[in-house]
């Protein structure tokens, strides 16, 4: 049967959903092919073929070739497959034309319904494929409703009929967002759901602030300064390692910015959260200390068996080192991947029995991102 309205439909259909035509005709074939067994039962095998370059249609009842017949609707027997085409073997199908008149009595809602579900599940799989890209990256987005009983924000994403939600939980502490205002965001994972694709979103992320520093330094966004790892305590503390392969480069001078031009909005965004900036060092002593900071150290013990450290500070910089509610030690642990205790000078000598009570294990540290360092990039 030749329709060429039909495919010149087709056509139009592909410009206004930015569907390729190919899978149009594969929803139609399996819509017209559904329609079809309604009228001739599903004891009669069909296929439906969409043509648009000769603008044909056709209907093929077909059989599978097998050596004993159990079927006749959907087996024929290999002698009589080969009297109809020599080559024909065992698994085979053997299909025959039908008469693409009986079209008429192909109920339209049956095709109608088969179409649109795989246009829905192909907007979806265009949706999905086109956000793939930016899991893992800040997105702004705007606000537009907020749910008190879920505690989750949904975002609009620019036309897109995709939902953005990040949950309340996943704000920094102790800011407010507000209907219709924009929102950056970092997307933690997109998803398939019932009413479609979604956007999981946080601002507490770790990478959140990580994004946000490869955003805002030029030596980042060309490669002459990475990111090696990041700890979070969302409204309270960052604690950021940089690294460089370019000999003589100030990565801590070149994330802070003249008169910290460059680190002021990434503060700002994160509601003047402070960031500790940390030069990584592949010497974990080093490392170790640097990420104390701001406390100094005066040195550090390591045990690589147990991946575990003592830093020893100075009496007057424990406080300070350990951090309120030991904040600054748990952080500086996340960022290094090493347990670290914390000492002063007087208790590592025996000095001090009365703050003995100060020192702090930090491997004894909540679970938030107990998987932190799967989700940092290098």
């Amino acid at each position: 049967m030749q329709s060429k309205e039909f495919f010149e439909a087709l056509k139009a259909l592909e410009q206004e959903k930015n569907i390729k035509q190919e899978f149009f005709i594969e929803a139609l074939e399996a819509g017209l092919t559904a329609a079809y067994k309604k009228i001739y039962g599903e004891a009669k095998r069909a296929k439906v073929k969409l043509n648009p370059e000769k603008n044909t249609i056709k209907i093929y009842s077909y059989k599978t070739v097998v050596e004993n017949v159990e079927d006749q609707e959907k087996e024929i027997s290999l002698a009589d497959a080969k009297n109809i085409k020599k080559s024909y073997k065992i698994g085979d199908e053997v299909l025959q034309e039908e008469n693409s008149k009986d079209f008429g009595r192909v109920p339209s809602s049956t095709v109608k319904h088969v179409i649109l579900q795989k246009l829905k599940e192909a907007s979806r799989a265009q949706e999905h494929s086109q956000l793939s890209s930016k899991e893992g990256q800040i997105i702004s987005v705007q606000l537009m409703r907020y749910e008190k009983n879920s505690g989750n924000y949904f975002f609009n994403m620019g036309g897109m009929e995709v939902e953005c939600v990040l949950n309340e939980k996943e704000l920094i502490p102790g800011e407010r967002l507000v209907i219709s205002n924009y929102v950056k965001v970092y997307v933690k994972k997109i998803i398939d759901t019932p009413r479609g694709v979604q956007i999981i979103a946080s601002r507490r992320h770790p990478n959140f602030v990580k994004r946000l520093f490869e955003s805002e330094i030029p030596e980042m966004q060309s490669g002459e300064i990475y990111v090696y790892s990041v700890s979070r305590e969302a409204g309270y503390r960052t604690k950021i390692a940089v690294a460089t392969d370019v000999k003589g480069l100030d990565v801590v001078g070149a994330c802070v910015g003249q008169k910290g031009m460059r680190l002021l909005p990434i503060m700002k965004e994160i509601n003047g959260e402070k960031i500790d900036i940390i030069p990584y060092d592949s010497e974990p002593t080093t490392f170790i200390s640097n990420a104390l900071s701001p406390a100094s150290t005066e040195f550090v013990k390591i045990d690589e068996a147990n991946k575990s450290a003592l830093a020893i500070v100075p009496d007057d910089k424990l406080s300070l080192a350990i951090g309120k509610d030991g904040l600054n030690v748990r952080l500086a642990a996340k960022l290094t991947n090493w347990k670290i205790d914390v000492k002063s000078v007087s208790q590592f000598n025996g000095d001090d029995t009365e703050n003995n009570s100060n020192e702090v294990n930090s491997s004894v540290v909540d679970n938030d991102y107990d998987d932190l360092f799967g989700d940092i990039e290098e």
